[in-house]
């Protein structure tokens, strides 16, 4: 009987932890994402000099105060879980710890507390709690364009990396020391400064040439800006028209126009479009 009693607790407290389908369950879950904002809230407030310098120990005492709630909420979550270390090595698995680790490590390392802000990662939550279910798919759509478009990214970085160190190199031997350019990394820097139309300032040419190629740079900076950003839109067009696609029930025949009625491979009826 207390085995069964023990195992009917645990699968409440999973049900109030991990699901939100119930008043316990997003009332949990409600009042943990006020405690992140507080402490996040509380973090950027501590790095002003002048409230520090005055609110002190009613910061430390805060931190450490959701710590140890955030500490014994990511042992419960592990301990409710019935795969734990699945849990424990998923995203939020991982979040979950990141969020405490930094004040612990304040203790040795000051300062390190200021990480807590990796805390507001947690809010990834909303979604779930708050039924945003039909985002997901909207979601899933740029992920999966994304992670189509980055070979093409790659190339892309490779191709400026390149660019760069050529560029970087030139200017290094077309301006000189004395002009600010006193090393070829330093060179590159510059080079990724100005292509990427950043224009810090901190380094510019001063010799006619050198004006000239860091206005041939300047210009090359506007075109090649634009490139990853087509790439990812047709990616997200392309996802856009697959997701509108439909799919043969009958044989798995995908690639089917929205206002198909029946498979162009085996003739059966097909789904009626989804609804928008």
């Amino acid at each position: 009987m207390k085995t069964v009693s023990g195992q009917s607790f645990k699968q409440k407290l999973y049900n109030i932890i991990f699901k939100s389908d119930t008043p316990a369950g997003k009332l949990f879950d409600v009042v943990l994402l006020v405690l992140i904002l507080l402490s996040v809230l509380t973090v950027m407030l501590e790095s002003i000099a002048s409230l520090q310098l005055k609110y002190e120990a009613l910061f430390r005492a805060a931190e450490w105060w959701y710590t140890i709630i955030f500490t014994l909420e990511l042992i419960l979550r592990i301990w409710v879980y019935p795969k734990r270390g699945q849990y424990f090595f998923s995203f939020f698995g991982i979040v979950d710890v990141l969020a405490i680790l930094p004040t612990y490590i304040s203790l040795i390392v000051p300062g390190t507390q200021y990480f807590m802000v990796i805390r507001v990662l947690r809010l990834l939550r909303i979604g779930r709690i708050f039924k945003l279910t039909h985002f997901l798919k909207e979601a899933n759509m740029l992920s999966g364009a994304l992670r189509a478009s980055l070979p093409k990214i790659l190339v892309f970085i490779g191709t400026v990396l390149t660019l760069v160190m050529v560029i970087g190199s030139v200017m290094y031997v077309v301006e000189g020391g004395e002009n600010g350019f006193t090393s070829i990394p330093k060179s590159i820097y510059w080079a990724i400064v100005t292509l990427t139309t950043v224009g810090y300032g901190d380094i510019a040419p001063q010799t006619t040439l050198g004006q000239m190629l860091a206005g041939l740079v300047m210009l090359m900076g506007y075109g090649i800006i634009a490139i990853p950003t087509g790439i990812v839109t047709v990616e997200i067009s392309n996802a856009g028209k697959a997701g509108r696609q439909k799919v043969c029930r009958n044989c798995g025949k995908a690639g089917h126009d929205p206002d198909a009625a029946f498979c162009n491979a085996c003739g059966a009826a097909l789904p009626p479009p989804p609804r928008a």
